[in-house]
Formats: C-alpha cells, structure tokens, sequence
C-alpha cells in the first residue's frame, strides 16, 4: 500500500509516485461478491432464520466469498456454517447485480442449486443463524416482509423457472 496517502480532508488516494505497485486495485468497483443456496426437496425450499439489525429475516444458505476462495468451496462452507449440513452444489440457478440502498452497498450473487433426495435436518454451526425451516413456496410468499432481501425469492422462482448455469462454467485459477 506503498502508493496510498491521506488527502487533506481525511481521504484515502492513490498516488502512483509513491510506489511502482499498480493502482488498477484501489480505483477500480468492487461489488460485495456473495453466494447463495437454493435447497430443495419435494416442492419445500431450506431457509436459515436470522437475525439483521436487530429484526428476524429469512434467507438462504448465503454469505461473502473469502480470500483464496473459489465460489463452489464458498458456498460449501457456508452451507456447512449456516445449516451443519456437508453438501455439494449441482449447477447455478442464476448470477444477480444487486443494490441495497439501504445499505449503500452493491453485490454480485451467485446463487447455486442444491437438490436433495432426501429431506435433511439442519443444525446451524454459526452463532449468528437462529434455525433452519423448510418451506413451501406459498409459505415464502408469505414471509415476503420477512425475506432478508426480494433475492431470496427471485433465485427460488429462477430455479422453478428452470434456469440452469452448469458448475463448468465456474472457472478458477485457485
């Protein structure tokens, strides 16, 4: 971070005298990049109840990709933290740009398919993930005020829809 100075009213800037690093990194957007999990048995969708900002939302299986992570080992991780189940993800049912003004943030969603044979009972490992449920579409719907964001079920009615991404088309130097 050789090439980062403080501007006079407190700002970080990039001063490309400073250094021989490259500032391509420190000027450029970077979306919050986050994956997500639609699991389904049997016409019933698995969701985590949790806690944001003090209120109970539903949400899929989701969380931020780490460092040196690949996108299919993340949301294997996060599936494991959220619901103590050990599962492989099938294909993607879709990738999402998404803002939350709210928030004053952007991500980028990449939403993956988990399909079950059997109905499984999860026992979250992560502290901050209350239960897990399984849940019918018209119970969702229902719970729309509650939904932690309108991806919850936008992904859910991508996957009814059919949209298939295949795991091949996930390319990773890692």
């Amino acid at each position: 971070m050789g090439n980062i100075k403080l501007s006079s009213n407190g700002d970080l800037l990039c001063d490309p005298h400073l250094s021989d690093e490259s500032e391509h990194g420190l000027t450029q957007f970077k979306p919050n990049t986050t994956v997500a999990a639609v699991i389904h048995h049997q016409g019933k969708f698995l969701l985590v109840e949790e806690k944001e900002k003090s209120q109970v939302v539903f949400n899929q299986p989701a969380g931020h990709l780490e460092i040196d992570e690949s996108l299919t080992a993340a949301i294997q991780r996060e599936v494991l933290e959220e619901t103590g189940l050990s599962l492989e993800p099938d294909y993607l049912c879709g990738i999402y740009y998404f803002h939350r003004p709210d928030l004053k943030l952007y991500f980028l969603r990449f939403c993956f398919v988990i399909e079950l044979k059997q109905l499984l009972k999860g026992q979250p490992q992560d502290d901050e993930i209350i239960d897990t449920h399984w849940f019918t579409l018209e119970q969702i719907k229902e719970k729309r005020p509650q939904l932690r964001s309108s991806m919850v079920l936008e992904c859910i009615e991508d996957y009814l829809a059919g949209n298939k991404i295949p795991l091949s088309q996930l390319k990773s130097n890692l």
